[in-house]
């Protein structure tokens, strides 16, 4: 009996489908760490969706500034702001991150708004603890700089600039909210560029990576990009 070529190609493309494997999916539990404010505003959005496309997976997310032993607290991946140090971890780039220097409206209204790198020397400067040194144009300028409020906290920092307490230098990240709604005003010097400080996923090795930290980083990445 002659076979109908169009049937034969039919049954060929349906055998393949049911021998192909179903949609990968995650499981397991991702353990993962995140600046307190970038966590909020950039990691915690997806991870309704990540969920509901993944049943069996779990997420452990800690959001916390100071900086975390990756493998001593046993984490597949975290989350950077910062210069990266000399590491034996696996350093993989997720997006740019400009520094910003900001202030509330209110405030540059009663201070007026510094055009220079030396005149932040006479405004009330918000720094991270242990941060009172600026650096601009990639380290070539520093202005040290001070103010009536210092925290460890990145969210006490924007809050207090919010209030109208002074000037703040963080990352786009971490304010594009309150600048998007003109809580913050963005500052630019004429002389002075305060650079970037990258979103970067570090890794324990570079051996083995699970596919919920791959399905994970790449949502990430993807929704940086489309920001």
């Amino acid at each position: 009996m002659d076979l109908d070529p169009v049937e034969c190609g039919r049954a060929d493309r349906a055998a393949r489908a049911a021998l192909a494997p179903a949609s990968v999916t995650a499981s397991g539990v991702l353990r993962a760490t995140a600046p307190e404010v970038f966590g909020q505003s950039a990691i915690m959005p997806l991870i309704p969706q990540l969920l509901a496309d993944h049943p069996a997976l779990r997420v452990d997310l800690r959001l916390t500034d100071r900086i975390v032993d990756l493998v001593g607290e046993g984490l597949d991946v975290a989350l950077r702001i910062a210069p990266l140090r000399d590491s034996a971890l696996v350093a993989r780039r997720i997006a740019g991150n400009p520094r910003i220097l900001c202030a509330s409206p209110r405030y540059l209204k009663r201070h007026g708004t510094p055009r220079t790198v030396q005149e932040l020397a006479s405004h009330q400067c918000l720094v991270l603890q242990g941060l009172n040194g600026w650096t601009f144009n990639d380290g070539a300028r520093t202005v040290q700089v001070d103010g009536a409020f210092a925290s460890t906290s990145v969210g006490a920092i924007r809050a207090a600039a919010e209030q109208g307490l002074g000037i703040a230098r963080l990352t786009w990240w971490d304010v594009r909210q309150p600048l998007a709604e003109r809580k913050l005003v963005s500052i630019a010097l004429r002389d002075g560029d305060p650079g970037e400080q990258d979103v970067w996923a570090l890794l324990p090795t570079r051996r083995y990576t699970p596919l919920r930290v791959r399905i994970f980083l790449d949502a990430l990445t993807a929704a940086l990009a489309a920001a």
